[in-house]
C-alpha cells in the first residue's frame, strides 16, 4: 500500500538509539508504516504520496510533556490573566492593570507567576497590603509561580468567603500574622481548592478560546502529547481536568495534541471509572491514570522532609504531608486494584520514601499493573538508597529539568549539603536504568521544548544561563538521553509506549522537525547552545501536519 507521506532527513533520531542518522519515515493514515533508508521507500511511493525532503533538519518523535496543568496554563496565557513575576510585591500588584478591563469589575483580576525568592526581599512572604493599596475595591488573585499559593487582597478574601474564623482544609493554610489577622496568603490544599472559584465567572466559550490558543502554542513547540495533571487534592473540588471541554475540542477537530488525563486520585473511583469507560480507546483523549499530592514545596517549607530544614522557621520544621499517609495508602491500593496507575506529587525526601513504601506494598498486594505505571512527580531530592528503590520498583520519575535551575540559591538556602547532592539526579536515573520522563509543570515553567532539553544537558538555566558552570553537573545527561526522556520516557509514564514515543513501524505518526541536529553522535555530540537555537519547523500529529513555521 502506498504511503501518504514520506519524511526524509540526514538527521533522524528515533529515540531507540544514541545518534542521529540518515533515514526516512513512511506514514500511512495516522500510523508509521516503516522507518529506514530513503532508498527502501521506493515501493511505498504512489501517485498521491507526498515526499518531504528535509535535508539536514532534525526529525524525532513528537515531544511529550509528561506533567502540565492544561486549564491553568491555557488561562494563564490568555487575555484573562497577566504574568507577574516582578522584582517586588508592589511591582506584581501594579502588573494587574494589564487585565483591569478583561473581566467585569465584580470578578477576580487574575495574575500568576510571582516567586518571592526572586524579589528584592526573598525571605518575606507577600501580604495583602500592596494589593489593597492599588485595588481596594476589586477582588484580585495572584497564583504563585509554583502553583501552591494564592495571594489575594481584602476584597478577594471577602469574595471567597474567608474570614479570620474560617478553617482551612487539611494540608492547607490561611496564613495569619502575629496578631491573628489574615495576611492574604493561602497555601497548599487551601489554595488549590479555591482556584476554580477564582475562575468561576469564565464561560465555556472563554475557556475554549484559551484552550485552542494553548494547543497551537504546544504544537509550535513540537509537542504532540501532554499529561494533564489534576491540580486538586481534595474530594468534592474541581481538579481542572476539564474532560467535557476537551471532548468539544476533539469533536470540532481542534484537539491536535494527545491529552492523557490524570484526574484526582480518590478513594471514590466513580469519576475515574466513568472517564475510562466513556473515553475508551480514543487516541487523542483518554484517562490513563490518577494524580494525588503528598506534600508541598521547599521554598515555603511545605515539602515533607525526613530532617529539619537548614533554615527552619521553628524547631522541628520538616514540612508536612498534604494528606494523611494512611489515606494515601488506601487511595493507591484501591486505585491499583482496579487497574489505575497513580502518580504522586512528592518533593521532600520523606514524601518520596513514604510513597515508595506504599507502591511497594501495592505491588505485593495487587501485583503488577495491567496498564500504565505508578509514578512520582518532581522528586526534588532523595534520601540515600531511595533512588535505587525507585528503579527496582519500576516507579517512574516524572521530572521537569527547568526546575533544577530556576533558583539554585533557594535549594542551597533551604536544604543545604549534603541533601542538594541528591537533587534532580538525571544521570543517576540513566545509570540505574530507572524510567524517567520530562515535562514542564506548566504554568510553573514555560512550555519551551528546547529549554527542557538544554537544562537537562547543561544544568544551566536556558534563559539566564545561570549558574555559569552549571549546577551539580555530575548529573548532566546527553542530548540523546534528554530527548528520549521527553519522548519515550513520557510515553512510558502515560502507559502508551506501545504506540507513542519512538519512530517505528506501527506506532502513531507523531513527529517533531527541528531546524538542525541537536543530538549528533556519541563521539561528536552537538554543542548545547545549538539546542537553544534550533527552531521547530514542522509538527505532525497522527500523520497530519498541524504546525509549519
Amino acid at each position: 500500500m502506498p504511503a501518504d507521506l514520506i519524511v526524509s532527513t540526514r538527521c533522524l533520531f528515533t529515540s531507540n538509539g544514541d545518534s542521529s542518522v540518515p533515514g526516512a519515515v513512511a506514514i500511512a493514515g495516522d500510523r508509521i508504516a516503516t522507518v529506514g533508508p530513503l532508498e527502501q521507500m521506493d515501493a511505498l511511493i504512489g501517485t498521491n504520496t507526498c515526499v518531504l525532503d528535509l535535508g539536514d533538519a532534525f526529525v524525532c518523535p513528537g515531544f511529550h510533556d509528561s506533567h502540565l496543568h492544561f486549564t491553568s496554563s491555557s488561562i494563564g496565557r490568555s487575555r484573562f490573566a497577566v504574568f507577574c513575576e516582578g522584582d517586588s510585591p508592589e511591582e506584581c500588584a501594579a502588573s494587574l492593570a494589564a487585565v483591569a478591563d478583561a473581566r467585569p469589575e465584580s470578578e477576580f483580576m487574575i495574575g500568576y507567576g510571582w516567586r518571592q525568592g526572586r524579589w528584592e526581599d526573598p525571605i518575606s512572604l507577600p501580604t495583602k497590603a500592596p494589593l489593597d493599596e492599588l485595588w481596594p475595591n476589586r477582588p484580585v488573585v495572584l497564583q504563585s509561580g509554583d502553583c501552591h499559593n494564592l495571594w489575594v487582597n481584602s476584597a478577594g478574601l471577602a469574595k471567597l468567603g474567608i474570614d479570620e474564623d474560617s478553617v482551612p482544609p487539611a494540608g492547607g493554610n490561611y496564613v495569619k500574622d502575629a496578631d491573628g489577622h489574615l495576611t492574604g496568603l493561602i497555601q497548599e490544599t487551601a489554595s488549590m481548592a479555591l482556584i476554580p472559584s477564582t475562575m468561576a465567572s469564565l464561560s465555556d466559550e472563554e475557556y475554549l478560546e484559551a484552550a485552542r490558543a494553548f494547543i497551537k502554542d504546544l504544537n509550535a513547540q513540537g509537542i504532540t502529547s501532554v499529561c494533564d495533571m489534576a491540580l486538586m487534592a481534595l474530594p468534592g473540588t474541581e481538579d481542572l481536568v476539564r474532560d467535557q471541554l476537551y471532548e468539544r475540542l476533539y469533536d470540532e477537530g481542534s484537539l491536535t495534541v494527545r491529552m492523557n488525563l490524570f484526574p484526582t486520585a480518590l478513594e471514590d473511583l466513580s469519576r475515574a471509572r466513568e472517564l475510562r469507560k466513556r473515553l475508551g480507546g480514543n487516541p487523542y483523549l483518554r484517562c490513563v491514570g490518577l494524580k494525588q499530592f503528598f506534600d508541598g514545596v521547599s521554598s515555603t517549607h511545605t515539602a515533607w522532609l525526613l530532617d529539619e530544614y537548614a533554615n527552619p522557621y521553628f524547631p522541628g520544621d520538616c514540612g508536612r504531608p498534604s494528606i494523611d499517609p494512611e489515606l494515601m495508602r488506601r487511595i493507591v491500593l484501591g486505585a491499583n486494584a482496579e487497574g489505575f496507575s497513580v502518580r504522586i506529587h512528592t518533593i521532600g525526601d520523606r514524601a518520596i520514601r513514604t510513597a515508595l513504601d506504599i507502591f511497594e506494598e501495592s505491588a505485593r498486594v495487587n501485583g503488577p499493573l495491567t496498564y500504565g505505571h505508578n509514578g512520582l512527580e518532581h522528586l526534588e531530592g532523595f534520601a540515600p538508597g531511595d533512588m535505587e528503590r525507585l528503579a527496582e520498583l519500576d516507579v517512574v520519575a516524572n521530572v521537569q529539568p527547568p526546575h533544577a535551575t530556576q533558583d539554585p540559591d533557594q535549594y542551597e538556602r533551604d536544604l543545604a549539603e549534603p541533601r542538594v547532592q541528591l537533587m534532580w539526579p538525571f544521570a543517576s536515573y540513566v545509570r540505574l536504568g530507572a524510567h524517567f520522563s520530562f515535562g514542564t509543570d506548566s504554568p510553573v515553567v514555560d512550555i519551551n521544548s528546547r529549554n527542557v532539553i538544554y537544562d537537562a544537558v547543561t544544568r544551566r538555566d536556558a534563559i539566564t544561563k545561570l549558574p555559569p558552570e552549571g549546577w551539580h553537573t555530575d548529573e548532566c545527561i546527553s542530548a540523546a538521553d534528554a530527548v528520549r526522556a521527553y519522548t519515550l520516557g513520557s510515553a512510558y509514564a502515560a502507559g502508551r509506549s506501545d504506540e507513542l514515543g519512538t519512530l517505528e513501524a506501527g506506532k502513531l505518526a507523531d513527529i517533531c522537525v527541528l531546524s538542525h541536529d541537536i543530538v549528533g553522535t556519541a563521539d561528536a555530540p552537538v554543542d548545547p547552545e545549538e539546542i537553544l537555537s534550533a527552531e521547530v519547523l514542522v509538527t505532525i500529529v497522527g500523520g497530519k501536519i498541524v504546525y509549519e513555521a
